[in-house]
């Protein structure tokens, strides 16, 4: 038992009993928010389009303590039957298609409202670092205004902007690690773009330490990034390293990579490239980890362990390839 684990199991928190709804609570981001909260004794309600894909958390919660409801963010009655007798909510809805500003800018605001009306005590939004309403990217645009609309139904809300999120099964790692893994020659896209990767499990606690006391980070923008930041370059390099292979990594300039996001069909999107070119990185002019208590992970705690499913031999690998590169040298 981790002493972060231990606190909370002897010591009761504000949420135990308590119910929270989660909108977008079947997502990746999703799963480790609900463990978060469910430690901390509170009642969960997963609203989704797709709430069965959130079934896998069944037998952590205790009886009752689970519940599920498919919902519609775009729709009044929708939300307002998700938000039914909660104590709190959670937004944690993003998306890189469909409609970004209705879905991450207009339906917030709706969640804001109804549960502003209807009592609700806490509201945790997350939203991106670097929202933006002129931005090109459709994304930036949606963030923004969905930051803007939930302030103005519920002042008390917090904000959390959170840089890329990492994972043991995310999107991201994974994506690079099973590239690394195929290809002796790779491009990097962005190669100086600094990004400020963070622990899903540390925003997670983020939320839940921030439901716990809205009074004292309601109204406030959290912008959560890890303990450092590395280049879009480096994270490749560390990704070979934590398999034990051997590649060569080339940059790509900036028009090809805005050509590459423009085809279709490619793993990278116009927006996305609008995004990673300047880079995830905390600003310095909004509270962080440290007014919540908390001291985010890096990186380099996780990764070793992670590439093992992509080493040639397991986790025997890496020594093994080590070995054959002392051996041509």
């Amino acid at each position: 038992m981790s002493a972060r684990d231990h606190t909370i199991m002897t010591k009761t928190s504000p949420l135990s009993d308590k119910l929270v709804t989660v909108f977008g609570g079947s997502g990746y981001i999703g799963n480790y928010v609900a463990q978060s909260l469910l430690e901390r004794g509170a009642r969960l309600r997963i609203a989704s389009r797709s709430p069965e894909k959130a079934h896998a958390l069944q037998p952590l919660a205790n009886l009752g303590q689970l519940q599920f409801a498919r919902c519609d963010i775009t729709n009044d009655d929708s939300v307002a039957a998700a938000l039914q007798g909660a104590d709190y909510v959670v937004n944690l809805v993003g998306a890189f298609s469909g409609d970004l500003e209705e879905l991450m800018g207009e339906a917030p605001g709706t969640m804001a409202r109804l549960a502003k009306s209807s009592g609700v005590k806490g509201f945790v939004h997350v939203s991106a670092i670097g929202p933006d309403a002129g931005s090109s990217a459709a994304y930036a645009r949606g963030k923004a205004k969905g930051e803007t609309n939930v302030l103005a139904a519920f002042p008390n809300a917090t904000i959390m902007r959170p840089s890329i999120v990492f994972g043991k099964d995310d999107n991201f790692l994974n994506m690079f690690g099973q590239m690394i893994e195929m290809m002796p020659v790779l491009p990097v896209f962005g190669p100086d773009a600094k990004l400020q990767l963070v622990f899903a499990d540390d925003i997670a606690e983020a939320i839940a330490v921030a439901l716990e006391d809205p009074a004292t980070h309601g109204g406030h923008i959290y912008e959560l990034g890890g303990p450092e930041q590395l280049s879009m370059m480096e994270i490749n390099e560390r990704i070979a390293e934590a398999q034990g292979r051997s590649r060569r990594f080339i940059a790509m300039p900036d028009g090809v990579s805005s050509l590459f996001a423009s085809l279709p069909g490619t793993p990278m999107s116009k927006d996305q490239w609008t995004l990673l070119k300047p880079g995830s990185t905390v600003s310095g002019e909004h509270r962080t980890f440290a007014e919540l208590g908390i001291e985010p992970r890096p990186l380099g705690l996780f990764l070793d362990k992670w590439m093992t499913r992509y080493r040639k031999f397991g986790r025997f690998g890496r020594s093994n390839e080590r070995a054959k590169e002392r051996a041509a040298d």
